[in-house]
């Protein structure tokens, strides 16, 4: 498999997933250590990955019952979720919205063929990574015109539509559905990357559900934005090719354990899609709190706050890779200030940027409001000025050592002691 490049520089630190997971789990021990000691932790990832079950469902919790006792009414709540038709469409439960795509992409491409993505941004690694996976070359678009040109000049298989993209930026409903009539009129088949989108287009922007557009498969997670959680994928669409995509996920281990049903089941019943909006509506005032105290250094979408990486090293200064700068941002609010954001919720993460996304008001209120957030934040830029110039003391920070070595590095060091 070629290896698929990540849409930001790594740097000299964090040079490959192996030391994101060291950092990953560096924040891990920071969090073990302020639940043993009573401090307060503050969970504005913009994710729900927990498990909630009723209490009358725990007995569930097996996978030969769940499958036999809770399946369909999942399958009925999955499509109404996703604007599907009995009959018609089904749906598969996966470990990981990752999951989803590879038993997607595995199914409905072959090796040598390609794979053409939109988005209002750059599409997601984990789908580059499963067109590889799947031997198969993949082309990027940001707009419909690029998108012919790239239909015209490769003939794709498919065409993989992401409607929020990684960005946060999101394609308007016009563009999303001239994207799609230009797949159909190629013979290509259209994924819809829906991971976030798949709440947020609906209930904030009024769009359609995801198979209510003119999609063969959709995808999203459940841990993103109005549901309850855990981390699981969701993968609909037309019934044979969901039964292909379940084939390969039960093959190669990528669905969901079924004793997880009940859960999922509890999510989709409690989902509203007022508390998207009352997400929104709370990173909104994120936004304008951060934008007072620090000015043009935020980015804003529709939906985000941002500190891009690359504005974080220029404040700042020094010589780190600005994805770098924005994890030893993220760190700092982390030990500082117990604030834990979506930098450590995704091994890579698919951006360099500190995002502030669907924030919980109870959080919020918890920590202390907007302005307290936005003088935390300063309070850790502050911090950060004062290390980012010796690289070593953002390695302790990152890594909570000042020399650690990779499996790579010692493999290095071992082969040039052969030699």
């Amino acid at each position: 498999m070629a290896v698929v490049e990540l849409p930001y520089v790594r740097g000299e630190i964090l040079r490959s997933t192996e030391d994101d997971l060291a950092k990953v789990e560096r924040a891990w021990r920071e969090i073990a250590r302020r639940r043993a000691s009573g401090e307060p932790l503050y969970n504005l990832t913009g994710l729900e990955r927990s498990l909630s079950v009723p209490a009358d469902a725990l007995d569930l919790m097996d996978d030969e019952l769940a499958s036999a006792l809770t399946l369909e009414r999942l399958r009925a709540l999955a499509l109404e979720h996703l604007g599907g038709q009995r009959g018609r469409d089904d749906v598969v439960v996966c470990n990981r919205t990752t999951a989803a795509l590879v038993a997607a992409i595995g199914t409905t491409v072959a090796a040598g063929e390609t794979v053409v993505g939109i988005s209002a941004g750059y599409t997601h690694p984990a789908v580059l990574r499963a067109a590889a996976l799947a031997g198969a070359e993949f082309v990027d678009t940001t707009t419909v015109a690029e998108l012919e040109t790239a239909l015209a000049r490769h003939e794709p298989t498919l065409v993989v539509a992401t409607r929020l993209a990684v960005t946060y930026d999101i394609l308007d409903v016009e563009v999303l559905d001239a994207a799609i009539s230009a797949a159909r009129a190629s013979g290509a088949r259209v994924l819809l990357d829906d991971a976030g989108g798949a709440r947020v287009g609906p209930a904030v922007f009024g769009q359609p559900r995801t198979l209510e557009l003119d999609v063969d498969i959709g995808v999203t997670g459940l841990d993103k934005y109005g549901t309850l959680g855990p981390r699981l994928g969701l993968l609909a669409g037309r019934r044979e090719l969901v039964a292909a995509a379940r084939a390969r996920a039960f093959e190669l281990g990528l669905e969901a354990r079924p004793l997880l049903y009940p859960a999922v089941v509890e999510s989709l019943e409690r989902y509203d899609p007022e508390r998207v909006r009352v997400l929104v509506t709370t990173t909104r005032d994120v936004a304008a709190a951060l934008r007072a105290r620090l000015g043009a250094l935020v980015h804003e979408t529709p939906v985000t706050a941002q500190l891009r990486g690359e504005d974080v090293r220029e404040h700042v200064g020094g010589t780190v890779a600005p994805y770098e700068a924005a994890a030893a941002l993220a760190m700092l609010l982390l030990l500082d200030h117990g604030i834990l954001t979506v930098h450590f919720a995704a091994v890579p993460p698919g951006t360099s940027a500190i995002l502030f996304k669907f924030v919980p008001p109870e959080t919020l209120e918890r920590l202390g409001g907007a302005e307290r957030l936005a003088a935390a934040v300063a309070e850790a830029l502050g911090r950060l000025r004062a290390l980012i110039g010796d690289s070593e003391r953002v390695r302790e920070l990152l890594f909570d050592a000042p020399e650690r070595a990779s499996t790579i590095d010692r493999w290095q060091s071992r082969t040039r002691s052969r030699s």
